[in-house]
């Protein structure tokens, strides 16, 4: 599960769903909402952006179940009907997902390990982009979560540790340089084209007892604002997902899915908030207490970023 704090979940449970009316746009029916204003978006993104109603075919990667499969689903359900490619490592599990939600003929799979050896990995991505030439939006949902206790040192597990790392960051560094050739080529032909990576409130307020955790989405957040900045000019727009504590099955590792329960936003409303923001085009999809968390601790951090950036290519092509 995307945002836990686990042995120290109470410390997370006053939701504050902020939903601000600054506009609105209909999607399945329904008035959306920003969840902000608009004058508090940086000037460089504050036009209207690509969104994702805009993509043809989008690989959800770590879609076997939680938040990867719900959005999935979701963006399957979109009135733009794109098709949307499930991906993750239980083949069984995909097998399942497609035959229970393919009546349209839209969805479809693929197996991959996300901790494969890079060789191999950069291979099994260059043959999805082969099988599927239109992959204009790739969404990265794959993720674990290990408490550790640093002040008992001989506990900690570094194998545990690493792998965590791998899993949760290092993984979607190597997958996005992967991707980029195809989807920088389809940018430059016009078409725009999408990086979601699914952080998590954590990365902007740490709980201490799963500190690996938030320290490997606090660099998920860091690298989707510089590439958000970076990657704009080739038409790739990079869309960081923050999600809170959300019903899923990341905790049932540690044991503490059960006490959890009681404090989640459910998976059918996180789902809901993120996709009004996905198709609104936002840059960046803060949902349930992290709104009021990246307002009071974010704002203006993308717009200082887009500043820095152009002063530094400033320096340097002089």
């Amino acid at each position: 599960m995307h945002y836990s704090s686990c042995h120290h979940a109470c410390h997370h449970v006053l939701w504050a769903v902020a939903m601000m009316t600054s506009g609105d746009r209909r999607y399945k029916g329904q008035y959306l909402h920003p969840p902000f204003p608009s004058e508090s978006l940086p000037q460089t993104y504050s036009s209207i952006m690509p969104n994702i109603s805009d993509s043809k075919c989008v690989l959800v990667i770590g879609s076997t179940s939680g938040i990867g499969r719900a959005l999935a689903l979701a963006i399957l359900d979109l009135p733009s009907k794109p098709t949307v490619i499930v991906c993750g490592r239980r083949k069984e599990r995909l097998d399942e997902l497609v035959a229970s939600h393919n009546a349209t003929g839209r969805l479809k799979s693929v197996t991959l390990d996300v901790l494969s050896e890079r060789n191999a990995l950069k291979s099994s991505i260059e043959d999805i982009v082969n099988t599927y030439p239109d992959l204009d939006a790739v969404l990265f949902s794959s993720g674990i979560q290990r408490g550790f206790d640093f002040t008992r040192p001989e506990t900690i597990d570094l194998d545990s540790l690493e792998s965590e790392l791998a899993t949760n960051y290092t993984s979607i560094v190597r997958m996005i340089t992967f991707f980029l050739p195809h989807l920088i080529k389809l940018g430059e032909q016009g078409r725009p084209t999408f990086l979601y990576p699914v952080s998590s409130g954590l990365s902007i307020v740490p709980a201490a007892g799963i500190a690996d955790y938030c320290a490997t989405k606090a660099a998920l957040h860091s690298l989707s604002i510089s590439l958000a900045v970076q990657l704009k000019e080739k038409n790739v727009h990079v869309v960081e997902i923050i999600p809170p504590l959300v019903e899923s099955e990341l905790h049932d590792f540690e044991g503490t899915t059960q006490r959890l329960s009681n404090f989640w936003l459910s998976l059918e409303d996180y789902t809901k908030e993120t996709m009004e923001g996905l198709v609104r085009g936002d840059p960046y999809v803060p949902a349930g207490m992290v709104v009021e968390q990246h307002k009071k601790f974010e704002q203006g951090k993308l717009e200082a970023a887009t500043k820095m950036y152009g002063q530094f290519k400033a320096m340097t092509q002089t």
